[in-house]
């Protein structure tokens, strides 16, 4: 199975949200998201780096986090599997960034189709966790939303785990 079949499998099986199959069918016909780098110079810097990068943070997500009592799949899937599409149109293989990652443009794309529980929208907006310009800038509110929403520290862990642990310069 390819990572684009598998990243399809796994959205199909878990995400049944209003609005989810117009966000893939645009992810899938108008993006860059299934062939995109996950960055240009750091982990997943090759064709298709993105949509990997997305599996190995679900895969870490699901793994080390998930809790059937108190967690849905849906919820897993969402946010470890959408957290970087802010990453669209912005890097080619070989050169630089066009513009830098944001969490808050993933929120955005995101709910332009299907409405994120608030949970799932912060964890996705504070992904980048030190890394984030608001944090960079001296903001607080990153430790805010950590403390109040833990999902938001389990995607960030396995985003770190994913990049830093799992993923390597290149393929």
């Amino acid at each position: 199975m390819t990572e684009r079949e598998e990243f399809l499998d796994i959205f199909h099986r878990y995400v049944t949200r209003p609005g989810s199959e117009k966000l893939l069918d645009w992810l899938d016909t108008k993006t860059d998201f299934f062939t995109a780098p996950a960055s240009t110079r750091f982990h997943g810097a090759y064709d298709g780096g993105l949509c990997a990068h997305s599996l190995n943070v679900y895969r870490v997500l699901r793994s080390s986090f998930f809790e059937p009592d108190t967690d849905t799949e849906e919820t897993y899937a969402i946010v470890a599997l959408l957290h970087d599409l802010c990453k669209i149109g912005c890097y080619k293989s070989g050169s630089r960034n066009v513009k830098g990652p944001d969490g808050k443009k993933s929120v955005f794309l995101i709910e332009r189709f299907m409405k994120l529980k608030v949970e799932e929208a912060v964890a996705i907006r504070w992904h980048m966790g030190g890394f984030d310009d608001a944090v960079r800038g001296g903001s607080f509110a990153m430790s805010g939303a950590f403390e109040k929403y833990p999902l938001a520290v389990k995607l960030h862990i396995s985003d770190l785990e994913a990049t830093y642990l799992m993923e390597t310069r290149g393929e």
